[in-house]
């Protein structure tokens, strides 16, 4: 929050000030301001003979994006400019809680004839903001897993498609600016059509960047992380941190990330602000993904949710009504609660309390104490810079398809994915068609309205699903609705989930639990399961987690 500071005692924050400066402002040349810069702040006072306490702005580094030198396109002014930039957050009108909103702080600085040392002490400024603003972190657990390095250069791939197919005008209105006051060197890549992605990021030297970012629905992250798998360097290319900016209509991660900062609830472009926010804090943590496998399709790694039943059903059937947003959800529910259905399948999972850990390997069954997988913690940790400076010919700047050369990996045979071993090795899961080890729970009733496997905290910008998940918490937040609910209590359970209230609402027919591996053995002939809100084939389907096995930009 941009604000004074204060102690108990009603006196403002004394951090001994690290640089004075008395400029103009780029505005009104006769206004003067004292500008002071803290530790922690940015304080601005303008000259004037009114009472301190009016003309006083204390700005918060916590807020800040980025800062400036530059030199006017006259070359007849000798003067340099200085401009900070800044995302405090306000409380504005209409609005049930404080957001994000730009303000920039800009200076004109004309106290030697000399147009170079006029520079230089702008430039002096810029660096000392942006470095003392870096050292205002959000942590995470008071644990800084990482950063990424200043310069940056991302790859922002968009799909202008997804939500109501305003992603790039979003891009446009707010991203561009936005990273071009941190100082990210990025480059804008159009999905054309599905998969492509996917087959973009298998393919290309994943070295000309130091993060992916994606702005779409949670599809377009599901492509990219499970073509990151399909590289035989998967174990460095999975490493790489990715950024997710919500341009789409479910959007769960992207909200997921906005809750984990400890923020108020906000939807739309107040949450693209706020993810946009966080990503040019450029702080980077692990996150768990899920192991998800079918009777006959290829593995896949999921980041978000496995579903089947009500909660499957309304996410496809609400596709028709993608036209008015994140709503869409919420008019799938009605019209699926006017026909509700019952699934029937057997479902069993392995409680997250228990010790023990199978697996399959050479065709044995194993028990493994403390080995959750092949990846260390330790091989996972962030590297701060790369071994050459950023080089981008595409800086800050928009391609198409067309005219978009993204290099690919000389080193890069060949494939075919599908014969691909399983990565990472599972050491939960047997194959679909063995029986289950005796340490897993068998859910006895086989009549359910909904099964939800979550890993993250939201399922879309308005459903807290799981709120008690965290990135990497290592379990996979369970839960189902068996048969006999009635719509009215269908329907109080999922108004409770928009606050994420529902695990308090006693409803009986609710069962939540935390697992470390599930499966699902659907025998209704017909219906949906989703894999991060993607339909994959319908039949026996079953899930491990993997603590910690790629890293997410969370600022």
């Amino acid at each position: 929050m941009a604000q004074r500071r204060a102690d108990p005692d009603g006196h403002t924050d004394s951090s001994p000030v690290t640089l004075y400066g008395e400029f103009t402002s780029t505005g009104n040349r006769k206004v003067r301001c004292a500008v002071s810069l803290t530790e922690r702040d940015l304080v601005v006072q303008r000259l004037t003979s009114a009472p301190v306490g009016r003309n006083k702005v204390v700005l918060s580094l916590k807020d800040c994006v980025g800062c400036r030198a530059y030199r006017a396109a006259d070359n007849a002014d000798p003067a340099a400019y200085l401009s900070a930039y800044f995302y405090p957050l306000r409380r504005r009108w209409m609005s049930s809680g404080p957001v994000r909103l730009r303000l920039e702080q800009s200076f004109r600085l004309c106290a030697l004839h000399d147009p170079r040392a006029n520079l230089d002490e702008a430039e002096k400024w810029a660096r000392a903001v942006r470095d003392r603003a870096d050292r205002q972190r959000y942590l995470r657990d008071g644990v800084l897993i990482g950063e990424l390095p200043r310069p940056c250069r991302m790859m922002l791939l968009v799909n202008p498609q997804s939500g109501k197919g305003q992603a790039l005008t979003l891009y446009n209105n707010h991203i561009q600016c936005m990273l071009n006051e941190t100082g990210v060197s990025h480059t804008l890549v159009i999905t054309e059509r599905q998969n492509h992605a996917r087959e973009l990021v298998r393919e290309a030297d994943l070295s000309q960047w130091d993060a992916l970012v994606i702005m779409s629905g949670d599809g377009l992250l599901h492509e990219v992380i499970n073509g990151l798998l399909e590289r035989p360097d998967w174990e460095e290319a999975i490493q790489t941190p990715l950024g997710i900016l919500p341009g789409g209509s479910g959007n769960g991660l992207a909200a997921s990330i906005h809750h984990y900062s400890g923020a108020s609830p906000v939807s739309s472009e107040d949450l693209l602000v706020s993810c946009g926010f966080l990503l040019c804090k450029r702080l980077v943590s692990h996150m768990d993904l899920v192991s998800v496998h079918l009777s006959s399709s290829p593995r896949l790694l999921s980041f978000l949710s496995l579903a089947w039943g009500f909660v499957a059903d309304v996410d496809v059937e609400s596709e028709k009504y993608r036209s008015v947003g994140a709503a869409r959800f919420t008019v799938g529910t009605l019209v699926r609660l006017a026909s509700l259905r019952v699934y029937k399948g057997r479902l069993a999972y392995l409680p997250a309390t228990k010790d023990y850990q199978g697996g399959l390997r050479n065709n044995e069954t194993l028990h493994c104490n403390n080995h959750t997988s092949s990846l260390s913690p330790a091989s996972l940790q962030c590297q701060q810079s790369r071994d050459s400076p950023c080089q981008n010919t595409f800086h800050n700047s928009c391609h198409s398809n067309n005219s978009l050369k993204v290099r690919k990996k000389e080193s890069t045979p060949s494939r075919n994915t599908t014969k691909a071993p399983p990565r990472p090795r599972d050491t939960l899961l047997l194959p679909l068609d063995q029986p289950l080890p005796s340490e897993w729970v068998v859910v006895q009733e086989e009549d359910f309205v909904l099964m939800l496997a979550m890993y993250q905290s939201h399922l879309a910008e308005d459903l807290l699903a799981a709120p008690d998940a965290s990135l990497d918490d290592g379990v996979i937040h369970l839960f189902y609705v068996r048969a006999g609910i009635s719509r009215t209590a269908l329907l109080r359970l999922f108004l409770a989930m928009e606050k994420g209230t529902h695990l308090a609402t006693n409803c009986q027919h609710l069962v939540y639990t935390k697992v470390r591996a599930l499966r699902l053995e659907p025998s209704s002939p017909k219906g949906i399961i989703t894999v991060d809100g993607e339909v994959v084939e319908y039949g026996p389907v079953q899930a491990e987690v993997h603590s910690g096995l790629t890293r997410l930009i969370t600022g």
